[in-house]
C-alpha cells in the first residue's frame, strides 16, 4: 500500500507545516511501519492547532494484530548488515514515502516494550533515513517506546527547524508524562541535534546518547570537505559522491582507499570490494539514499549546527552518555568524547577503541547492553537500581560473559550444594529457584569468585544473582588512578546494586536472589595469612530485613585462591613504600567510604591493589550449605539478641563450608589444571570433570 501523502510541504528552504494528528502506513515487502508526520513551525513552536501528538500504536505483527507482551523476553533475530541497511533504506524511499516533510516512525519490527516504558528519539546522521538502529529494533523496543526521526531526501528543513521540530515532539511528550525521562538518541549530526534540544530545554528531563557526535568540524575531513562545496564549482560536485561511503553508514576504510588512487570513484569502488558482490550491487542505492546536491546541503546544515551547540554548550543539564569510537576517520571522535565529558556537567564516556563512525552499524556491537551496563536506563526521573533493572536475555548474558569463559578452562569450578533434607549433591539443585533468598558467603581476593558464582547461577537455573556492591562500582569522587566506571559496567549489567539499606529492602521486597559480603573490601583485599578468614561486623547487618520479607539465607564458602598465585606485597608491606603510599592515599580519597560508624578491621577498607605472583592454575570449589529459613520468624527476630544469634549462626555456617572445601579439595585428582586438561583431551573438552567423592 502506497504512502498517503498527510503532512504539506513547501518550497525549499521554507518550514513545512505540521499536522500532529496525521498518520500514514507505508508497507513494503520487506518493512511495514507507522509513520506520523511531525515538523517545526517557521516560528520554531510547537503546533498551535490545539491537539496534542498522539502517542503512537501498539506494534503491529505483519497480519496488523497486535503482539504478545509475554513473548518479549527472549528475542531471537536475524543478524542485519549494512547490507540490509542499504537495502531497507532503498525501499523506505521507494515505497512512495518520500512525499511531504520530515516524520517520525516506529518500526514494527521492535517487540513491545515494557510497562513505563519511556520514549527514545533517534536522530540520525546526515543520510536522514532514520535506519541506523536497524541492527537494535528488537532489543531497544522492548525497553523503549521508539520513534525514529525520517527526513526525505528532498526536503530542505534548516537546521534550526529541526531542532524546533524535535523540540515540539519532547515539549509535547513531556507534557503527557512529565515525570518518564525522553530519551534522545542522536548519530553523529543527530548528535549535534539532540545537543541543541538539551540546550533549549534544561526544565525536561532529557537523557543523551550521543554516537560520534559531530560537534567537532575543525579537525574532520567533513570540514575539509565542507570547504571544498564552497569553493570547488558546482559541475564538479559529483566527484563528492565518494563522501556517501562514510557519511550513510559504510565503513571508513572505503573513504580512506580512494583518494588519491586515479581510478574513477566506481572502478575504484570495485576495486576495493573484488569479490564483494553485494557492495557492487548496492552502489546505485548510496546515490538514492544519499544525492549529490542533498549531501552538498546537509553538509552545511552541519556546520551551522557545529557552531549553534558549540556556542550553547554550557547550557545543557541533560544526563549524557558518550559513545566514542577510536577508529573515526571521519570526524575525531575520541578528542570529542574527552571534551564533551568535560563540558558537561552529567556525562559519561563509553570508548570502542577499534571501531569506526558507523558504530551503531557494526557487527558485535550490542547497544542495548551498553545502555544497561551504564547504568543509563530509567523509567523515572531518578534511576531506581531495582525497578529499572531489565533482566538479561540469554544472547545478551553470552556477549557479555564472552570474555570471562577463560575462567570456567582455567578454575573449572565445582559446585556443591545442600538440600532442604541436608544431603549434599553437586551442583545447585539446592539453592531455591522462588526468591527472596539472600546468598551470604566469603569473599575471595579480588572477588575472583563473582565471575563463576554469577555464571553458574544464571547457566543452570537461569537466576540472576544481584550483588550488592561497594559504590566504587557506581560513581567517583574525584578523577585520579581509580578505573574507568566502564570497567564494571557488565557487574552493572547482571544487576549490581551499590550497598544501601533502601536497595537490600528493595532488592528482597522484589523476591530477588540477592548476594552479600559481610565482609566487604576489607575481606577481598586481606592481607598475607588471611586467606579465608572472615571479616564481618560485629554486630549482625541483615537477618532482620531478611526476615522482614521471609528470605531464604543460604550460607556458603569458596576456596580456591590461594591455588592461583601468591600474595608478594599486601597492604602493609605496600605502606611502607612512600611510591605506593601515596597512590593508596589518592585512590581511597576518590571512593565513598563506607562503614565510618564502626571500628575494627572491617572498617579498614583502603583501595589499594596487591601484587601477586600467579600460579600454574588449581581449582575453584564452591560449597552452599542448607538454606536457612527466616519465615514467619519475623517477631522472633525483631529481638536484638535472637537475631545476633542467627547472624552468628551464618557466619559459623560460612566457616564450616571453607572448612569443608579446604579438607576435600586434597583429595580432587583434578586440583590442578594439567589433569584435567588431559582428562577432557580424552572425554571431550565439554565433558564435566570429576572431583572428590562427597
Amino acid at each position: 500500500m502506497a504512502a498517503i501523502p498527510t503532512g504539506a510541504y513547501t518550497a525549499a528552504g521554507a518550514s513545512p507545516q505540521l499536522h500532529p494528528n496525521s498518520w500514514l502506513r507505508v508497507t513494503s515487502a520487506r518493512f511495514n511501519f507507522r509513520v506520523r508526520a511531525s515538523v517545526s513551525t517557521a516560528g520554531g513552536s510547537a503546533a498551535t492547532t490545539g491537539e496534542q501528538p498522539p502517542t503512537p500504536p501498539a506494534p503491529l505483527s505483519n497480519n496488523g494484530s497486535l503482539r504478545n507482551n509475554s513473548t518479549t523476553h527472549e528475542l531471537e533475530e536475524k543478524t542485519l548488515t549494512i547490507k540490509d541497511y542499504m537495502e531497507w533504506s532503498k525501499d523506505m524511499i521507494g515505497c512512495g514515502s518520500e512525499g511531504g516533510p520530515p516524520r517520525w516512525f516506529s518500526p514494527l519490527d521492535c517487540a513491545s516494550p515494557i510497562k513505563d516504558s519511556p520514549l527514545l528519539l533517534y536522530l540520525p546522521g546526515i543520510d536522514g533515513v532514520g535506519l541506523g538502529l536497524i541492527k537494535h529494533h528488537k532489543r531497544l523496543g522492548r525497553i523503549f517506546n521508539m520513534w525514529c526521526l525520517h527526513v526525505p531526501v528532498t526536503d530542505r528543513t534548516s537546521f534550526t527547524d529541526l531542532v524546533h521540530l524535535v523540540e515540539a515532539t519532547v515539549r509535547s511528550e513531556h507534557h503527557h508524562a512529565p515525570r518518564r525521562p525522553i530519551y534522545l538518541l542522536g548519530e553523529s549530526f543527530g548528535g549535534c541535534l539532540a545537543l541543541a534540544v538539551a540546550a533549549r530545554n534544561p526544565h525536561i528531563d532529557l537523557a543523551l546518547i550521543l554516537a560520534n557526535p559531530a560537534t567537532r568540524l575543525r579537525e574532520s575531513q567533513l570540514q575539509n570537505l565542507i570547504v571544498l562545496s564552497e569553493v570547488i564549482p558546482e559541475q564538479l560536485h559529483p566527484s563528492m559522491v565518494k563522501t556517501l561511503s562514510v557519511t550513510t553508514g559504510l565503513p571508513a576504510r572505503v573513504a580512506v582507499a580512494i583518494p588519491g588512487n586515479g581510478l574513477p570513484l566506481q572502478q575504484a569502488v570495485a576495486e576495493l570490494f573484488r569479490g564483494d558482490v553485494a557492495f557492487s550491487s548496492y552502489l546505485s542505492v548510496l546515490a538514492d539514499v544519499l544525492p549529490v546536491e542533498t549531501l552538498i546541503w546537509r553538509l552545511k546544515m552541519l556546520k551551522s549546527a557545529a557552531a549553534f551547540v558549540n556556542s550553547r554548550l554550557h547550557a545543557i543539564k541533560a544526563q549524557t552518555l558518550v559513545l566514542s569510537s577510536g577508529k573515526d576517520h571521519l570526524i575525531p571522535s575520541p578528542e570529542e568524547g574527552e571534551r564533551l565529558r568535560h563540558m558537561l556537567p552529567n556525562c559519561e564516556i563509553r570508548r570502542f577503541n577499534n571501531s569506526g563512525h558507523a558504530l551503531l552499524l557494526e557487527d558485535g556491537f550490542d547497544l542495548v547492553t551498553v545502555i544497561k551496563g551504564a547504568n543509563f536506563y530509567r523509567r523515572g526521573r531518578h534511576l531506581d537500581f531495582v525497578k529499572d533493572f531489565v533482566p538479561p536475555s540469554t544472547s545478551e548474558f553470552d556477549s557479555v560473559y564472552q570474555p570471562y569463559r577463560w575462567m570456567e578452562v582455567a578454575f573449572n569450578p565445582v559446585m556443591i550444594s545442600t538440600l532442604e533434607n541436608g544431603n549434599i549433591v553437586r551442583g545447585l539443585t539446592g539453592i531455591p529457584s522462588e526468591g527472596p533468598v539472600l546468598l551470604v558467603g566469603y569473599h575471595m581476593m579480588l572477588g575472583l569468585e563473582l565471575v563463576p558464582l554469577v555464571s553458574r547461577l544464571w547457566n543452570e537455573k537461569k537466576i540472576v544473582l544481584r550483588g550488592i556492591a561497594h559504590p566504587m562500582m557506581f560513581q567517583r569522587l574525584g578523577e585520579g588512578r581509580m578505573p574507568v566506571l566502564s570497567m564494571y559496567d557488565d557487574f552493572r549489567f547482571m544487576g549490581a546494586v551499590p550497598v544501601s539499606a533502601t536497595n537490600f529492602y528493595k532488592l528482597l521486597s522484589s523476591k530477588s536472589h540477592a548476594l552479600l559480603y559481610p565482609g566487604g573490601m576489607r575481606e577481598a583485599l586481606h592481607r598475607k595469612g588471611e586467606e579465608y578468614k572472615l571479616f564481618w561486623p560485629e554486630q549482625s547487618e541483615f537477618v532482620r530485613m531478611a526476615a522482614r520479607f521471609g528470605a531464604k539465607i543460604i550460607p556458603f564458602g569458596t576456596v580456591g585462591e590461594d591455588d592461583i598465585g601468591q600474595m608478594l606485597l599486601d597492604y602493609n608491606d605496600l605502606m611502607k613504600i612512600p611510591y605506593f603510599k601515596a597512590g593508596i592515599e589518592e585512590l581511597t580519597d576518590e571512593v565513598e567510604k563506607l562503614r565510618n560508624d564502626i571500628e575494627g578491621e572491617v572498617a579498614n577498607q583502603d583501595v589499594h591493589l596487591p601484587i601477586i605472583l600467579p600460579k600454574l592454575p588449581g581449582r575453584f570449589y564452591f560449597y552452599f550449605g542448607k538454606p536457612i529459613e527466616t519465615e514467619g520468624r519475623k517477631e522472633e527476630l525483631k529481638s536484638r539478641e535472637k537475631a545476633h544469634e542467627l547472624y552468628l549462626e551464618v557466619k559459623s555456617e560460612v566457616e564450616r563450608c571453607i572448612h569443608f572445601l579446604k579438607e576435600k579439595r586434597e583429595n580432587d585428582p583434578y586440583r590442578n589444571i594439567m589433569a584435567r586438561i588431559v582428562y577432557q583431551a580424552s572425554h571431550g573438552f565439554d565433558s564435566e570433570v570429576p572431583t572428590f567423592d562427597l
